[in-house]
C-alpha cells in the first residue's frame, strides 16, 4: 500500500545506539585529504526524521528493496517511483539479499532480542526461517553459492554460513579483523559482506578497515587480509571492474574504493549513509541507489534529517 506522508520524488505521497552530537568532534579526520569527485545526486525518496534505512538490494524488473530496521519494514520502491510497505516483521530487520526464487532473505531481530533469519516471498509473506540465540547482531548477507549464504555477526566478530534451503546455520570465519576492539563501544564490527572474484569483500565498521577473505573453490574461509585502513564503511557494493562504492555512514558520504585502494568521494553529503546497490536494469545500471538514515546514530549540528533514497548517476 501506498504511504500517505512519505514524500516521493519531491511529492507528499528505535532502541539503536545513539552517539552525541559532541562525538562528532571526536572522529578521526579520515578523508580530509580524500578528492571528491562527486557524481550527480537526485533524491528519489524522503521519509520522515528516524528512519533508520539500513539495507537495499536492486531487481531485474527495477524495483528498489529497502530495510525500514527500526520499524521492521521491507519498503518497495518501484520503477515508477511508488513508495510502499511490502512486508512487516515481527522485531526488526538489518541485513538483505534477493534470492534466485524472487525471495528476499533477511537478517533482524525478534522482539525477545533473539537474532533471527526470515524469508519474504514474491508476494511479500513472512517466514522465520530460524531463530539464532548464538548469535549476537547478525547484519550484511550476501550469496555464496546455492542456497548458502554469508551473513555478517556484528558484535560476536564472525561470519556464518547460513543454508536457506535446510534452514541451518554454523560459523564460516571468527577472527580478531572481524571483532571490536572495544565491546563497550556499540559500533558493529564486521558489517557489510560482498564476494568479487572468489574475494569476500567485509568492512569492520569499529576497527576502520576494509578486509578481503578469499573463498576457497570448496567454499571455505582463507586468512583474512587488510585491504584498506582508516576507512569507516558499512554496507558498499561493487562494480563488474571490482570498484567498490562504499556507505560511510557517521561520515555523510559515499565513497569509490579502486582495486589499487585509491578512494575517492563520490556522494556527499549524504546525511547517515548505510547502504548502497547499483541498479539491476539496462536502463539504470550506471545507477548507484544510496540508503540513508539522516543521522540518527551520530546527528548532525542541526539534528537527525529526514532519511533519503538517493540516486547517484555514475555516467551521463
Amino acid at each position: 500500500m501506498p504511504i500517505s506522508g512519505w514524500r516521493i520524488a519531491g511529492f507528499v505521497g528505535m532502541s539503536l545506539f545513539f552517539l552525541t552530537p559532541g562525538y562528532a568532534q571526536e572522529l578521526p579526520p579520515i578523508f580530509d585529504q580524500v578528492p571528491p569527485q562527486l557524481l550527480p545526486a537526485t533524491s528519489l525518496a524522503r521519509l520522515p526524521q528516524n528512519t533508520f534505512l539500513e539495507s537495499i538490494v536492486a531487481t531485474p524488473e527495477g524495483d528498489l528493496f529497502i530495510t525500514n530496521h527500526e520499524a521492521g519494514k521491507i519498503l518497495r520502491l518501484n520503477s515508477q517511483g511508488s513508495l510502499s510497505i511490502w512486508a512487516t516483521l515481527a522485531g526488526k530487520a538489518t541485513g538483505l539479499v534477493r534470492t534466485e526464487d524472487q525471495s528476499l532473505l533477511v537478517t533482524g531481530v525478534d522482539p525477545t532480542q533473539t537474532q533471527m533469519v526470515l524469508r519474504v516471498d514474491s508476494t511479500g509473506q513472512v517466514t522465520t526461517l530460524l531463530k539464532m540465540p548464538e548469535a549476537q547482531f547478525l547484519n550484511g548477507i550476501t550469496h555464496l553459492a546455492g542456497s548458502r549464504y554469508l551473513m555478517a555477526d556484528s558484535y560476536r566478530g564472525a561470519i556464518w554460513l547460513f543454508d536457506a534451503s535446510q534452514a541451518t546455520a554454523e560459523i564460516w570465519l571468527e577472527h580478531p579483523l572481524l571483532a571490536r576492539p572495544d565491546s563497550n563501544n556499540p559500533i558493529p564490527a564486521v558489517n557489510g559482506l560482498k564476494i568479487f572474484n572468489n574475494i569476500l569483500y567485509a568492512s569492520n565498521t569499529a576497527q576502520q578497515r576494509l578486509l578481503k577473505i578469499p573463498v576457497g573453490s570448496d567454499g571455505k574461509a582463507g586468512d583474512p587480509q587488510i585491504f584498506v585502513e582508516r576507512i569507516n564503511l558499512d554496507d558498499f557494493a561493487l562494480d563488474s571492474d571490482g570498484n567498490l562504492y562504499g556507505a560511510t555512514h557517521i561520515y555523510n558520504s559515499v565513497i569509490k574504493v579502486t582495486p589499487q585502494g585509491s578512494i575517492t568521494i563520490v556522494g556527499q553529503p549524504t546525511v547517515g549513509s548505510t547502504a548502497v546497490a547499483f541498479g539491476e536494469t539496462p536502463a539504470d545500471s550506471q545507477s548507484l541507489y544510496v540508503v540513508t538514515n539522516g543521522g540518527m546514530f551520530l546527528p548532525p549540528p542541526t539534528g537527525v534529517e529526514e532519511a533519503q533514497v538517493i540516486r547517484l548517476q555514475l555516467d551521463p
